[in-house]
């Protein structure tokens, strides 16, 4: 009974517990519905530069309830209904979605521009931006190819402190000359390109659309890795790479119409004979009995030609395509580019044959990563390759720009305005007689400049592997290659200017080249801590270069079986005679380097930093005891925002860094052997012919020494120091940046004036020292107001340049003769105590207005006339020496083609998808040299509209001397050729909207339409075409000379940006 009663008292608890666990299961399932009921799934995309984002941070706000974004940019988590997700993503902006009843978001994530900037491109590596303590500046391919410049280089002129970018002309493909921190040599001041780590290379020939970043090594500290060419700075590019994720697919594209921003105007007929009768040695009985159409010309029935003006083609048109794809997996990644870019002419000449866009450039690239072992904490084995083709095609007619003899521009404001420019049948007009040495201009370009077809063509890479046998130890190995090539065909068709110039037999050339450099590269990397706070990154490494293996080959012949330019190849000429076929060919000069280097980077928890590197370069363009050449440099940075008594101003200081520098580097950039004393073969070229016998029917090739060989050259050596500031402030939305620099280089590479009497070329030499010294000052804000946000850039710089030594008696070198005008002397000076390349000449003081003032103008002691054959008219010469005579000694710095300051200024604004930006640079300081006619004896050449300003009478003008004839007045050069050259250029205006805003269903990231206005407005008093001149004849340290050089064009252009 006690069992029965005690089972039944057990059976009745085991009941109970039974109950009490299903109402709990009931109560649960109850509560989980209630529960579930105020839930909900949401599931989305996150986006960040119109590409998915794989392993961004969703997190519902408040709780710990999150998850991240898988290889798509998706994700899908449960959360309570009304609540707020947090997104996060290293290198944006956290953002905060307020969920209401959308279920599937699409998330778009902002740029975080400070943390963005903290990662830099630094020779063999990469560093983060807080710790930089040498003085970079980088620039972001988005903000490159937002410009829409064929060149990269046209993108960066406002953008890049202490680096001063001049276009070298408005013709379609020309380049651009870059000076870093001052002239520092006088030979080859170009800074050293690396794309893609592979030293060497033409940045023109990439497509602005595949350029990732830009980065600028400016200091010692910085470029130092790359001592043996380092000495004039280094810009490395680094081309797109592909990225983990969802397949990006971009297309950016744009159509132009180009015009002449501004030109000068020639004198029209009328105006023409009253100056040219003004200069007495013409009347009207000549013009009557030399210029057909002088009856039309006196009645005003006829203006005359405006040579320029037939020159000058309206709407050019202009176009560039780029495709991008990139994408990825966790062991492999991708990204292609090609593009397509043309250009066609705003000055130029067609006729009788058709001819494609002036200038073509096709481009393709492919970079892939791939990696083989992976662990969990790194990856053990990697490799990848870089490869960029590149191909210009050149064609149409040849454009002559630059100098006096070559340059169609002068041409056709210097030649007179008396004839038309076709006859009624269509062909060129002769010339008058009136001008037995003029030339109808448009004829000249025709005949003269040739009818061109050239190609180059460039693929340059690299392939390289990294081993990391163990976590922060990594081994890397480069190969870098850079093949080139060129071909051209020119053709001149049988022709005859005027009685002294003419051709009778059509001309035909050819020629090709092609040629091979290559580089290796092996870098040893290991990072570590000690304490956790003390953290070291050291890397050494070696390095091979090779260059010039290559060769050359020239011909050219007279007389064609068929005469045109279709037909133009050596293999259509009728006889290939030795006195007919020029022939020449020659190897590439080749040259090699090979180098070690070492640095190590020191980092006190974002406190204190130290940087010691050190570089030794061989170089085979030295003799063996002065072959090597050895670099180093140290730097500090000093945070001062991370200090314990800046804890109370961290809310107002981000970053408040401190810096200095000093180093080394060098410069070998002359042509390979020029210590060895090399002996050359002649040939029909060169003329090195002996005879022996009684007559010269048998000429034998002979040898000669090619130049003088100097077995002391060494290397160029540009020593710096540096003093910088870094800072943000206000949460990253204000910058300041502050550098202030002292270069200096020694044994500058020259070769010297070569002497009648040596026979054969001039030696190079370690000719002398010069200084540059400045600062640079860059400051940026960035903000947002609700869905506007803006930002504003700008930044300028200031240096002086200093000749220190110049290894000759005279302390100078001198160059410009006859660059002016004819028989007008040198006037381009580098001399010790003053700026390279300075302009010289004679000081003025006016005009005589009279012959009393002339009278007047005496040698205070002896009473003597200082100008004694001067005219009323005349220009006064300023007699500085005091010597009673106007003479060489008399001349002095009389313009700086060097500016001052530099300086640039950006504006972009964003507000719901309009985005608006303007750019502008300009210069302050600097004079050019302007000489748009040869005064002194070319008595018929035209004048300009500002001519017309001239001295004709008393108190008619004290600033340009009267139409006398006088060659005293022009072939003396003097600072009426030299005028002040600042300009500010507001280079470049967009407007555009994207309308995936509108559009939010299309399966696309972005597309934005915009429209560009580049080169809107030239602010400066500057008279002549552009003041933006890069000319100085075939000097290399000579620039600032204005003789009509081909203008910059204003271009309207419309495009669109497309993102998948």
């Amino acid at each position: 009974m006690n069992r029965v009663l005690k089972s039944t008292t057990l059976f009745k608890g085991k009941r109970q517990r039974l109950n009490c666990f299903f109402a709990f299961i009931l109560s649960f399932m109850f509560l989980s519905e209630t529960v579930y009921a105020q839930s909900r799934v949401v599931t989305g995309i996150v986006y960040g530069d119109g590409e998915a984002l794989i392993g961004a941070n969703i997190k519902e706000k408040g709780t710990n309830n999150g998850t991240i974004t898988d290889l798509d940019g998706k994700f899908s988590f449960r959360v309570n209904n009304g609540a707020s997700l947090e997104v996060s993503y290293l290198g944006y902006e956290t953002k905060t979605v307020h969920i209401k009843q959308q279920s599937n978001l699409k998330i778009e994530l902002d740029a975080d521009n400070k943390v963005l900037d903290e990662v830099v491109v630094v020779g063999y590596g990469i560093q983060k931006k807080r710790l930089i303590t040498g003085a970079t500046v980088q620039v972001k391919g988005e903000d490159i190819s937002k410009m829409n410049t064929v060149s990269a280089l046209g993108a960066l002129q406002s953008q890049t402190p202490g680096v001063n970018i001049t276009q070298q002309s408005g013709k379609p493909g020309d380049g651009f000359k870059v000076v870093i921190r001052g002239l520092g040599t006088i030979y080859n001041s170009e800074p050293l390109y690396v794309i893609d780590g592979v030293p060497g290379g033409d940045i023109n020939m990439l497509n602005p659309s595949d350029i990732e970043t830009v980065d600028v090594l400016k200091d010692a500290a910085t470029s130092a890795i790359y001592g043996a060419r380092a000495a004039n700075g280094v810009i490395l590019i680094t081309t797109k790479q592909g990225k983990k994720g969802k397949i990006s697919v971009q297309y950016d594209g744009y159509v132009g119409w180009q015009n002449l921003a501004k030109t000068v105007t020639p004198l029209n007929a009328q105006q023409y004979v009253e100056l040219i009768k003004e200069g007495g040695d013409y009347t009207d009985t000549n013009f009557q009995q030399e210029v057909p159409l002088w009856d039309k010309i006196q009645s005003g029935e006829w203006k005359g030609t405006n040579w320029l003006k037939e020159m000058t083609r309206k709407n050019a048109p202009m176009q560039n395509h780029a495709f991008n794809i990139a994408g990825g997996n966790e062991y492999s990644t991708f990204s292609v580019g090609l593009s397509y870019t043309s250009q066609e002419p705003t000055i130029g000449f067609k006729k009788d044959y058709e001819v494609d866009p002036d200038y073509e450039r096709y481009t393709a690239r492919i970079n892939s990563e791939h990696t083989i072992i992976k662990t969990k904490s790194f990856d053990a084995l990697q490799f990848g390759q870089t490869l960029t083709i590149g191909y210009v095609n050149r064609s149409g007619l040849g454009m002559g720009t630059g100098n006096m003899y070559w340059n169609d521009v002068r041409n056709a404001l210097v030649a007179n305005p008396l004839f038309p420019a076709y006859k009624e049948n269509g062909d060129f007009e002769w010339p008058v007689l009136l001008d037995k040495d003029a030339v109808n201009p448009l004829a000249e370009m025709y005949y003269l400049r040739s009818m061109v077809n050239s190609q180059n063509y460039s693929a340059r890479g690299s392939f390289y592997v990294v081993v990391q046998p163990i976590k922060d130890l990594k081994f890397k190995s480069n190969f870098g290659y850079a093949f080139n090539g060129w071909s051209s065909r020119e053709y001149r068709p049988a022709y005859q200017l005027n009685e002294k110039s003419y051709q009778k037999e059509d001309y035909t050339s050819q020629g090709s080249g092609n040629g091979l450099q290559w580089s290796w590269d092996n870098t040893l990397a290991y990072d570590f801590a000690i304490a956790d706070s003390h953290k070291f990154n050291t890397m050494i490494g070696m390095a091979l270069e090779k260059w010039g293996l290559g060769q050359d080959i020239n011909g050219s012949n007279k007389g064609s079986e068929f005469s045109d330019f279709d037909h133009a190849y050596l293999s259509n000429v009728k006889s290939i005679a030795s006195g007919r076929t020029t022939l020449s060919g020659s190897p590439w000069s080749e040259g090699s380097i090979a180098s070690f280097f070492g640095r190590i980077n020191y980092d006190y928890r974002g406190k204190y930093m130290a940087t010691i590197l050190f570089r030794g370069d061989g170089s085979s363009n030295f003799a063996r005891g002065n072959r090597w050449g050895y670099f180093p440099s140290f730097s500090l940075g000093w945070n001062i925002a991370e200090e314990h008594f800046m804890n109370s101003s961290r809310d107002f200081f981000d970053l408040l860094k401190l810096r200095m520098s000093w180093g080394e580097n060098g410069n070998n950039k002359i042509p390979s052997n020029r210590y060895l004393p090399l002996i050359a073969l002649g040939n029909s070229q060169n003329a090195a012919w002996y005879y022996f016998g009684t007559d010269k029917s048998n000429p034998a090739i002979g040898s000669y020494s090619e130049f003088i060989a100097n077995p002391d050259l060494k290397w160029e050596t540009s020593r710096q120091l540096n003093f910088g500031l870094d800072s943000r402030f206000f949460n990253n939305k204000l910058g300041f940046t502050f550098d202030w620099y002292k270069k200096t280089t020694k044994d500058w590479l020259v070769q010297i004036p070569a002497l009648g009497i040596w026979g054969t070329g001039a030696p190079y030499i370690n000719g002398g020292d010069v200084e540059n010294s400045g600062f640079e000052i860059s400051a940026d804000w960035n903000d947002r107001i609700g869905e506007f946000k803006y930002g504003i850039r700008g930044n300028i710089t200031h240096n002086k340049n200093e000749v220190l030594k110049i290894e000759n008696a005279e302390g100078l070198f001198e160059a410009g003769s006859g660059l002016l005008g004819h028989n007008t002397g040198n006037f381009i000076r580098a001399e010790v105590g003053c700026p390279i390349g300075y302009f010289y000449g004679y000081k003025t003081a006016g005009i005589f207005q009279n012959q009393a003032e002339i009278d007047a103008y005496v040698d205070p002691t002896t009473g003597k006339k200082i100008l004694p054959d001067a005219k009323p008219g005349d220009v006064k010469f300023v007699d500085r020496n005091k010597n009673g005579e106007i003479d060489q000694d008399d001349r002095c710095m009389i313009g700086n083609p060097h500016p001052d300051f530099t300086y640039g200024l950006s504006l972009n604004m964003e507000w719901k998808g309009i985005d608006l930006s303007i750019t502008g640079y300009g210069v302050m300081g600097v004079q050019n040299a302007k000489s748009y006619r040869s005064y002194g004896n070319k008595a018929l050449d035209n004048y300009t509209t500002d001519d017309l300003a001239r001295w004709y009478g008393e108190g008619t003008s004290n600033r340009l001397p009267s139409i006398n004839g006088s060659s005293i007045n022009w072939q003396y050069v003097s600072d009426l050729y030299i005028e002040d050259a600042d300009f500010f250029k507001i280079t470049n205006l967009t407007l555009g909207y994207d309308f995936k805003k509108i559009f939010k269903k299309l399966p696309l990231n972005q597309l934005r339409v915009y429209g560009t206005v580049q080169n809107l407005v030239t602010f400066t008093k500057y008279s002549g075409m552009d003041p933006e001149v890069g000319y100085g004849g075939d000097t290399a340290w000579a620039t600032g000379v204005d003789l009509g050089f081909y203008p910059s064009a204003r271009t309207y252009m419309v495009g669109i940006n497309i993102k998948y």
